[in-house]
């Protein structure tokens, strides 16, 4: 097997992922396409994964493409997690991915519907529930486009509790609203579009896949053939990498992660002992780019696209991830962590190294930082998933 140390494994991430000088995106369709999605859980990120590839990005011009031009779209994805994709991969994602959490997350909301009391058994809360979707999409499709809090005062049964982890300490009874939007945004029927508020905002208007793009999400292509498009996608991104990291990512079981890697023949490297995956004829070096910096925001997607962290993120792991697996803000120097940043009240851009640079590259950590405070323009991003690091940062 041909091997890939570290070295070349770094070196990759300047090009493929737009961060090296000379190699950064036109616009933010590209800058998704080349990361294969963007992470969306926090609804900062996209915002900030877009502008550390497309020099002179504004938010504007992100919106613009998510919500006007619509040639990236919000929606659930891989590991059951909210990303944004470009438009015309929206079908790829879903039938990868998305349709196999659909028919789980089912099956779990009938068995809590069950559970609460809402109907006697498994049967019946299935029919109660396809009622209430279908009440639910009905009443979307009258309004055009709703909040969840207009679409429970369309439909009441919306405002149906749930009795979760009954007898602990965190019980909880919340509203079967959110699940139901989730499942039928899981199944393609609705999509998440403009956010109630500013670009922070996590509560979006929903509208029907229908009437958001003609024709809905497009057609799909078959889950195995869509697997193998997604696989062929990571391993142009990301590759090298694993199968673990291959499943990790993409939320598959062991075969279909198996399944997926010899459909694309995917070839086999040595990754310093582990075997890794390339696609056919990329075994080669990478071609060098000049030396580059990039802050990355939390959950951006160039830390969350491998299991194995170890040749990029050294040992500062508890530092700029949360006990979850969540990676907060990180700075980047030629393909390797090397500190981390973070936003007192007061907005400017602070961060701190964790690795000696030289004083090259502190010069433009430096300036990559104040580039920042001007783009953020005041503007606090406190990400929902935060990093010791990062709560260090942020005291003011």
């Amino acid at each position: 097997m041909v091997r890939i140390g570290v070295g070349e494994r770094r070196a990759r991430l300047g090009r493929r992922h737009l961060l090296g000088a000379g190699c950064q995106a036109a616009d933010p369709v590209q800058a998704a396409t080349a990361m294969v999605a963007l992470h969306a859980t926090d609804p900062a990120t996209v915002h900030l994964s877009i502008a550390a590839r497309v020099p002179g990005s504004d938010v504007a011009g992100t919106e613009r493409a998510l919500y006007d031009d619509r040639t990236l779209i919000r929606m659930l994805g891989m590991r059951r997690t909210v990303f944004v994709v470009p438009t015309p991969f929206a079908p790829v994602v879903q039938a990868a991915c998305t349709d196999d959490i659909a028919v789980k997350q089912r099956k779990l909301l009938v068995k809590h519907l069950t559970e609460a009391g809402v109907a006697d058994d498994v049967e019946s809360s299935g029919r109660w529930l396809a009622a209430v979707e279908e009440s639910t999409a009905t009443a979307l499709a009258l309004r055009g486009s709703a909040t969840a809090q207009e679409l429970s005062a369309d439909e009441p049964r919306l405002r149906t509790r749930l009795s979760m982890a009954t007898g602990k300490t965190y019980a909880a009874q919340p509203y079967v609203t959110s699940r139901v939007l989730f499942q039928l945004a899981a199944d393609g029927r609705i999509v998440r579009g403009r956010p109630m508020g500013t670009w922070l905002s996590g509560q979006h208007q929903w509208s029907p896949a229908a009437d958001w793009l003609s024709g809905g999400l497009g057609d799909k292509p078959v889950a195995e053939e869509a697997r193998v498009r997604l696989a062929r996608a990571w391993l142009a991104s990301f590759g090298p990498g694993t199968a673990a990291d291959l499943q990790w990512w993409s939320g598959w079981t062991g075969g279909q992660t198996k399944k997926a890697l010899v459909a694309v023949q995917a070839v086999a490297v040595d990754l310093d002992g582990q075997v890794g995956y390339v696609l056919p004829g990329d075994e080669a070096p990478e071609v060098p780019v000049e030396p580059w910096v990039a802050f990355l925001p939390a959950l951006d997607p160039t830390p969350m696209g491998w299991k194995d962290r170890d040749w990029y993120l050294g040992t500062h792991k508890s530092k700029l991830f949360d006990t979850t697996g969540n990676i907060g803000p990180s700075i980047w120097c030629n393909g390797q962590i090397i500190g981390g940043w973070g936003q007192p009240e007061s907005g400017e851009v602070r961060y701190q190294l964790l690795e000696d640079v030289g004083a090259d590259s502190k010069s433009m950590v430096e300036a990559e930082a104040a580039r920042w405070t001007t783009w953020l323009a005041g503007v606090r991003v406190t990400p929902r998933f935060r990093s010791p690091l990062e709560k260090q940062l942020s005291q003011s």
